[in-house]
């Protein structure tokens, strides 16, 4: 069914909280606040970079703009896990590309056959979204650092202590270890293996038992070996120092990566664990799965910033504390996200919640995107103005929201640029309609013709400031006349003027349409 138009007074406004962003701030800094603070968030470009995994990067990047509000140093690293190997073709990529698999992401051609590699291709979405999103993160990439040599003391602390590394790994996770498990990967012919460890050199060599049980050597310090991942994210923690992480909550179940991970940094690197902050995944609405990057059921960044403004894109993440499970999708839950954001914008006695809230999601942005006028009105103003965005403010500057149009004109300018994109990628049909060219009058029956007739002349009679409580009796008024059911007016008056079955509440829509065509309209003229 087409949207109506959604009245302010009739939303239900949650009363949003920031207690989860003020607690974890105020622990670090009395933990760490003399120091310096550093939250970490990471993510493999295995594939796009989309709302789901945007939720980890804006928790982090929350966490440390906080901190440094309070006037404390904080820095958030995002690393690029692009020494990572593919382990599935995602969906959207040529099936050829299942040769790379076991390979790194950071060795992998581009998709678009472009000189750049499968990670940077995929990183890009992050890059060119970062500007829009006011995001401050370091990026680090995992394929330089090993390369580099800055994990060279972190593979010799793992390899020298592999059998208290098992133990941990078995007592922890209540998995036993297969015997020839060793804490690295190597790189054989391009691929990343597992392969026994041997022992480790003075020149920074190490050997390891091959496949085919011959002993061969490697350098830790080039980038050939890499940690794996239960050892390569507590020596990642130890290495830059991270007090703060949030991570996908499958890492946080019992005796999984986080719980061994706490050990191993602790016992092995001698560092206390970062501060978790296990989050919920980001689903579309009436789903139970995340959405997956390899699956293709995902809202990629550049995607997602053609529809929605960057300050609605933060408020719908970091409104809610991270263990909320949140759900997407392109009609309602958009719609209801930018109609509660404006309304919060609009609210003149903030809570301290709210302003906070305010302050996190607007960071960086001189001109706001939301204007005071619902959504959903603009919606249906702006198709019915046959999306002339003069036309538009003339139709709303009609309703209450005059004085709206005239404070803000520029900021309504501004959501058109974004319903304008939405109508035209991301809108589920049922909201969108537009004027009808044309009409016949042989797809009418001899009722509905008398009726439109009948509805032509108090149009023609209306006051020219009649609104659309004054058109809703007009259409009311026919039941009696024509013994017909309002769902059948309604329906017969949608068809003539937009072709559908269903559409903006009637009564305003009528009140906004010009006169002239909607009268020849009624009289099956135009």
């Amino acid at each position: 069914m087409l949207l109506s138009i959604s009245i302010w007074g009739q939303l239900r406004y949650n009363t949003v909280v920031m207690q989860w962003l003020r607690k974890i701030v105020d622990e670090l800094i009395s933990a760490h606040g003399t120091e310096g603070i550093v939250v970490s968030s990471g993510v493999s470009p295995s594939g796009k970079y989309h709302l789901g995994t945007l939720r980890e990067i804006l928790t982090a990047e929350a966490i440390a703009r906080e901190v440094r509000r309070r006037g404390h140093e904080a820095r958030h690293i995002h690393v690029v896990d692009d020494l990572d190997f593919i382990r599935k073709v995602p969906a959207g990529i040529p099936e050829s590309f299942s040769q790379y698999l076991g390979k790194p992401l950071c060795d992998i051609p581009a998709p678009d056959g472009s000189d750049q590699s499968y990670a940077d291709y995929f990183l890009q979405d992050l890059s060119s979204a970062s500007d829009s999103l006011h995001l401050e993160a370091e990026v680090m990439r995992a394929h330089e650092k090993y390369r580099s040599g800055f994990f060279v003391s972190a593979i010799e602390t793992a390899v020298d202590h592999i059998d208290e590394i098992k133990q941990i790994l078995e007592q922890i996770s209540g998995h036993k270890v297969d015997d020839n498990w060793s804490p690295i990967q190597v790189l054989e012919d391009g691929y990343l293996k597992n392969r026994p460890f041997i022992r480790r050199n003075d020149d920074k060599t190490l050997v390891y038992r091959g496949a085919d049980d011959q002993e061969r050597q490697v350098s830790y310090a080039t980038g050939e070996v890499k940690l794996n991942w239960r050892i390569d994210w507590p020596a990642r923690w130890a290495l830059l120092g991270v007090v703060a992480e949030p991570f996908g909550r499958d890492h946080a179940a019992k005796g999984g990566s986080y719980d061994t991970g706490k050990v191993i940094v602790k016992d092995i690197y001698d560092m206390d664990a970062p501060y978790p902050i296990p989050y919920q995944f980001i689903n579309r609405t009436g789903e139970t799965k995340k959405m997956s990057k390899s699956a293709g059921d995902t809202i990629t960044l550049s995607e997602l910033l053609e529809v929605l403004p960057s300050e609605v894109i933060w408020y719908f993440i970091v409104r809610y504390a991270p263990e909320k499970q949140l759900f997407f999708d392109d009609g309602a839950t958009l719609i209801r996200l930018i109609d509660e954001f404006g309304q919060l914008l609009a609210k003149e006695d903030k809570t301290e919640d709210e302003q906070q809230l305010v302050e996190l999601c607007m960071y960086g942005i001189d001109e706001p995107t939301v204007s005071a006028v619902p959504f959903s009105l603009l919606i249906s103003s702006y198709q019915a103005a046959l999306k002339d965005q003069q036309r538009t403010l003339d139709i709303i500057g009609r309703t209450e929201y005059k004085s709206v149009v005239d404070n803000d004109h520029e900021t309504i300018i501004r959501e058109l640029r974004f319903i304008d994109a939405w109508l035209e990628k991301r809108a589920p049909e049922d909201s969108k309609f537009s004027l009808r060219d044309s009409i016949d009058s042989s797809e009418f029956s001899e009722v509905e013709r008398q009726m439109f007739a009948e509805l032509a002349k108090n149009v023609t009679d209306a006051p020219e400031d009649a609104d659309g409580e004054y058109f809703h009796h007009a259409l009311y008024a026919l039941k009696e006349k024509f013994d017909l059911q309002p769902k059948d007016i309604f329906t017969a008056l949608y068809r003539l003027l937009i072709g559908k079955a269903s559409g903006p509440r009637a009564g305003w829509f009528l009140s906004i349409l010009p006169r002239d065509w909607l009268i020849e309209r009624l009289k099956l003229q135009k």
